[in-house]
């Protein structure tokens, strides 16, 4: 399951796009900036855009985060989640799963498609 932090849903969409600067691929969801960062990385890059926000795709806002093509693997494992962070502010701001699961090696590089985090319109 998605999730995105009480700063985000406080601040708004601009968050991701203002002080998102890193993102890492993980072996499970991390609830904490330390697990996206630590605990549970398999990889990261801070090579990163996100979009302004803009209309979502059903209803509500969205941003997306661009495709990653030149990610760096760190650990060998299975990734399953990636997660956003702000580092400056060592800040978890939203996690998700991947579309699939990636097996990495240490040394090699990871890509990722481009990522759409949407907040909808209320019920």
């Amino acid at each position: 399951m998605a999730t995105l932090a009480d700063r985000v849903y406080d601040n708004g969409l601009t968050v991701l796009d203002t002080e998102a600067n890193r993102v890492d691929i993980c072996s499970q969801e991390p609830a904490t900036y330390a697990a996206a960062t630590s605990t549970y990385t398999l990889g990261n890059t801070t090579s990163i855009s996100i979009s302004a926000p803009t209309d979502g795709d059903t209803s509500g806002r969205k941003v997306t985060l661009s495709a990653i093509s030149n990610g760096s693997v760190t650990a060998t494992g299975t990734a399953t989640h990636y997660a956003i962070t702000d580092t400056s502010n060592s800040r978890l701001l939203a996690t998700g799963s991947l579309s699939s699961s990636q097996s990495v090696t240490s040394g090699n590089t990871f890509s990722l498609t481009a990522v759409d985090i949407e907040i909808p319109d209320p019920a």
